[in-house]
């Protein structure tokens, strides 16, 4: 049996490769729950990196449809072929598109499929896949054929948490929050992007992180992945480690509220 036993690219807690090598074992989808920027998306790269796999994504958005997740019947396309003569437009065969969910199923080797964040979509989505995720096929109503999974995929699914997800569908997960990093773990997600950071410059910009992520009037706290991104904006400029302490340069690296932003400012003008 395939086990996950993290990437050098990848942090991951024992308790979240556990989760991730009891749903490999149990054959369940794991459901991926935790703030955003917390590296919920990039679990499931990590895992498909490790074990050696093809990553197949499927993004969700509030319009975004079940079915278009399995299949799509191009009748548009078969109309124009009908009117300009263009193949056999009795084959409806050609003009089923498979979604990624299809791609999952007949792939001839074993993926790992990524539903990122499922909570977007309405809340019919979930229950819409409860057969296809637990039985791992579906049926093709055109072409009266049921697609079976050639090699169960690996499916990771993630949620903001902006909505409940149906009951139905938890029963049928492996669950795991992934919680916000502290200082130490933080530290050494910072050496797995920047290396040997200079270590006066990766303090002083965690304790600004976290002392902003602290004040309890930020409306958007800043996550993992805008640190990094402020780390290495301030490594860019080579700005002095001084004046992160003083000024919190390139804030808007870190928050995107102007409100966030002034109540920074003003906590700074009035130390």
């Amino acid at each position: 049996m395939k086990r996950f036993t993290g990437s050098g690219d990848y942090v991951a807690s024992k308790e979240l490769m556990n989760a991730v090598n009891v749903a490999i074992a149990l054959e369940k989808p794991l459901l991926i729950k935790g703030e955003p920027g917390t590296g919920k998306t990039m679990l499931a790269e990590a895992i498909a990196d490790a074990l050696q796999m093809n990553l197949i994504i499927w993004g969700i958005k509030s319009t975004t449809k079940a079915q278009e997740g399995l299949y799509v019947y191009d009748t548009v396309q078969r109309l124009y072929d009908s009117q300009f003569a263009e193949g056999d437009v009795s084959d409806i065969k050609r003009y089923i598109k498979l979604g990624k969910l299809g791609e999952a199923f007949t792939s001839q080797e074993q993926v790992v499929l990524l539903i990122d964040e499922i909570d977007k979509a309405d809340l019919e989505f979930p229950n819409d896949l409860l057969w296809e995720l637990d039985k791992m096929e579906f049926y093709i109503n055109e072409t009266k054929e049921t697609v079976k999974t050639k090699h169960r995929p690996i499916v990771i699914i993630t949620s903001n948490a902006e909505k409940e997800l149906p009951d139905a569908f938890l029963r049928r997960c492996i669950f795991h929050y992934i919680e916000f990093p502290d200082r130490e773990k933080m530290e050494d997600i910072i050496k797995v992007h920047y290396g040997e950071i200079e270590k006066k410059l990766a303090a002083v910009a965690m304790n600004a992180f976290y002392a902003i992520r602290g004040m309890r009037q930020i409306q958007k706290k800043p996550s993992t992945s805008e640190l990094l991104d402020w780390i290495q904006a301030l490594r860019i400029s080579g700005v002095d480690v001084k004046k992160i302490e003083e000024q919190i340069p390139y804030i808007g690296v870190l928050l995107k509220k102007n409100q966030d932003i002034d109540t920074v400012r003003e906590y700074r003008r009035g130390m």
